[in-house]
């Protein structure tokens, strides 16, 4: 088990918050808490630098399906950047692939 580290950082379009770690259960209210905190604007883009995530089980999903709702709640675009295989085949499976923008990395999500 990989503690979750969640680093924030602007850039031109918005927020990239990198998520490093198991996004769980344990984990996964940290990444709402963060989310929730975040002031976004409309017309910028939050994008999820997943590269670093190691696990990702259905309270992750949750985590990231709240962090979907914030960004358009505030007028915002979401994207996840660098998606896991395992996380990008559960996305896909449910659906979400089909709501989430998904880019291959955060230079491609933040273009």
């Amino acid at each position: 088990m990989t503690s979750l580290k969640i680093t924030t950082r602007d850039a031109t379009t918005g927020p990239v918050l990198e998520i490093t770690g198991d996004l769980d259960y344990a984990s996964a209210p940290e990444l709402r808490g963060v989310l929730a905190a975040l002031t976004l604007r409309p017309g910028q883009r939050l994008v999820l630098d997943l590269s670093g995530m190691t696990f990702c089980d259905s309270s992750g999903i949750t985590a990231l399906i709240s962090g979907h709702h914030h960004a358009h709640a505030a007028g915002a675009e979401f994207a996840l950047a660098a998606v896991p295989a395992d996380t990008r085949r559960i996305l896909r499976i449910v659906g979400l692939d089909q709501v989430f923008p998904l880019y291959a990395d955060v230079d491609a999500a933040l273009a």
